[in-house]
């Protein structure tokens, strides 16, 4: 078992921790020790696919922990559903020693950890992720947030869980879809700061694409060491940023256009966002923000053609493939199972970012990528996006 601490100010704050297996005796266990008060909310379509998750629960209901079953998808990642929880908080006596245990992906971490950061002005909560995206993402750093008017998370806020207990072998069950859609936001943590994971994990989820349950059973430990290695990466900038005012805008990467290409799917249902529960047609999270990172990196590339270039790029520090950045991770993301293209031109989603959650004085943080592993955040005007991409 292995444990990266998430500080602030110093002090540990949240914790990590990459364990082997998935039920009471195991390392997950451990963590839970401390807390006598436990009440479970887990997502009920992971219940249904996970046998490792289906155990876990029958073993809290045998112990007599409260369990909450929730559904899952974009349109009910409302304050609503927060609500609902807090309500089943409060019926099943949940005082200010409570740990409310989220299990599941980002959605249902999001509002479990929500919804204990507001019932009575907070009590403590932690989380084990099902999917890929929520192991080296959305379950770690802090941050929850529900939808609102079609916005993407622009209600939140970000206080830290006791601990994220990250278990790879419950991936096993995961759709190959949902699997690769959290691929786009490893790809994204190792493209921002570590070249040399990047070059690993694309090898790895090539095999994926063309093997999936080979790779699965021969690469268990690399798929472990790949989420490890992307957990560290977002620990450490959290633990030196947790509330965003500087370094953490670099976790952003693709995520600007990622959220205009979501909320213009959930409006106009020309491309519907995917229900994680596989009903719908069109985009996960993650491949939103695949075809976001290429869009961020030929912005990157129109700023060095107009003269407003990224500065001080150093030749043969930085590893900029030839044919530009944008070309690489286009066909990086094809190898991988993953899309490059938005449905959308760049004037529809010039409409949404302008109200984007990241804009400041008119203008929002553009994360832009000078080479694999070196990010620059750059402030432009939603305008000048569109006049250096139409």
């Amino acid at each position: 078992m292995e444990q990266i601490d998430i500080y602030h100010d110093g002090k540990e704050v949240s914790r990590v921790v990459v364990g082997d297996g998935l039920n009471l005796d195991s390392g997950l266990g451990d963590c839970l020790k401390p807390y006598s008060h436990v009440f479970v909310v887990v997502d009920r379509q992971v219940v249904t696919k996970s046998r490792a998750v289906y155990d876990l629960v029958q073993e809290f209901i045998i112990k007599a922990v409260p369990v909450k079953a929730v559904d899952v998808s974009e349109t009910v990642k409302t304050m609503e559903s927060v609500m609902d929880i807090c309500s089943w908080l409060l019926d099943k006596g949940a005082d200010r020693d409570a740990l409310v245990l989220a299990v599941g992906g980002g959605i249902t971490t999001d509002m479990a950890g929500f919804a204990a950061t507001i019932y009575k002005r907070g009590v403590r909560f932690a989380y084990i992720p099902t999917t890929l995206l929520a192991q080296v993402d959305a379950a770690i750093g802090g941050k929850t947030g529900v939808n609102f008017e079609k916005y993407k998370n622009i209600l939140g806020v970000i206080r830290q869980p006791e601990f994220t207990y990250l278990c790879p072998q419950v991936l096993e069950s995961l759709p190959a879809r949902e699997f690769l859609s959290g691929a786009a936001e490893m790809l994204k943590t190792f493209i921002i700061s570590d070249g040399g994971m990047y070059d690993r994990a694309v090898a790895y989820l090539k095999a994926y694409s063309q093997d999936r349950a080979a790779t699965l059973e021969r690469k268990e430990v690399e798929l472990k060491e790949l989420i490890t290695a992307a957990a560290a990466v977002k620990a450490g900038v959290v633990s030196r940023d947790q509330f965003e005012n500087g370094e953490r805008r670099v976790l952003n990467l693709g995520h600007t256009f990622a959220h205009a290409i979501e909320t213009l799917s959930q409006k106009e249902e020309r491309m519907p966002v995917l229900n994680l529960n596989g009903k719908d047609a069109g985009m996960t999270h993650g491949e939103a923000v695949a075809v976001g990172m290429v869009m961020a990196a030929r912005l990157a590339d129109e700023l060095e053609k107009s003269g407003q270039g990224l500065v001080n790029r150093i030749a043969g520090m930085l590893r900029k493939p030839e044919g530009g950045l944008a070309e690489k991770l286009v066909a990086d993301l094809a190898a991988c199972g993953l899309p490059s293209e938005s449905p959308y031109s760049i004037k529809e989603m010039a409409q949404v970012m302008r109200k984007d959650k990241k804009a400041e004085g008119g203008k929002v943080h553009f994360v832009l990528p000078k080479a694999i592993g070196s990010v620059e955040v750059v402030d432009l005007t939603v305008d000048e996006v569109v006049k250096l991409l139409k």
